[in-house]
């Protein structure tokens, strides 16, 4: 049997946040990080758009040899996941598998809030989409879901302002803009993974009492789970502790951003994706 990588796919950086997660938890296994860094942001981008780019980058991904893909992006997850479950995989590709961050996330958080009164911050193009409130009143009908979108957030991680004190606005801004919608709000899901690295200044202006949910360790958890669960996919990954990097940006550029995200020097190749 051939083994190949786990992929995990992401517009720009912030699956980084999510691979580390699963690096951390999972790490005999051997990865490959796929960033269309070139075409990000998607989340002001069109369904449409986005199934596109996102099929792109996971055909890619078959091709270099990755059995399972895990779209590590809000709003591939959103707009482009369950296409590619139900369209694509069935007649293209029915050995592969394909997960994203929703779901995972969604699991979870009727767990952790005690009110069932949750806050989604995220970017525009996932609160549009209400995937985190159909997913989570599937599973948790009781649950009242608001969603706030956070236009400023992914460009000020990317342009590595996300500790300056000019980021303190517009954190605190979206954060009052979502509690004004529900005072009983006790969890919040950061429905971005760029959102991580702001969570100092997210906790900072949040009232105590809140969960704050960053997406990595859950999404590893999940993983693992599913995994244990399909030991017929669990066989076919390898296992050497590698992790490989492609952009479709420039590859020094990669190398410079991707530190911000991770615990680790990293080295990144150039990749075109049509």
């Amino acid at each position: 049997m051939k083994q190949g990588s786990i992929g995990v796919f992401d517009s720009g950086y912030g699956g980084l946040t999510i691979l580390d997660g699963i690096r951390q938890r999972m790490p005999q296994y051997d990865y490959i990080y796929l960033g269309d860094n070139a075409r990000a942001p998607y989340g002001t981008r069109s369904f449409d758009v986005v199934y596109e780019f996102t099929l792109q980058a996971v055909q890619k991904l078959f091709e270099l040899g990755c059995p399972l893909v895990i779209l590590g992006c809000n709003t591939a997850s959103a707009k482009a996941l369950r296409s590619i479950q139900q369209n694509f995989l069935p007649e293209h590709a029915p050995d592969r598998r394909v997960l994203g961050v929703i779901r995972p996330t969604a699991e979870v958080v009727g767990e952790l809030s005690h009110t069932h009164h949750i806050g989604v911050l995220a970017t525009e193009g996932t609160i549009r989409s209400r995937s985190y409130n159909l997913e989570i009143e599937k599973l948790y009908p009781d649950s009242t879901i608001v969603g706030q979108a956070c236009p400023m957030w992914v460009p000020l991680v990317e342009n590595n302002e996300f500790d300056k004190p000019g980021a303190d606005y517009f954190v605190k801004d979206s954060i009052d803009k979502l509690l004004a919608q529900d005072s009983l709000i006790d969890t919040i899901i950061l429905g971005c993974t760029h959102y991580p690295l702001l969570l100092d200044k997210i906790r900072r202006y949040l009232p105590s009492g809140i969960t704050v949910i960053p997406q990595g360790q859950y999404i590893a958890t999940s993983l693992e789970d599913y995994l244990r669960r399909h030991s017929e996919m669990d066989q076919r990954l390898s296992r050497g502790g590698t992790c490989q990097y492609f952009t479709t940006e420039s590859a020094t550029k990669f190398r410079e951003s991707a530190s911000l995200f991770l615990h680790e020097e990293v080295t990144a190749q150039h990749i075109a994706l049509n």
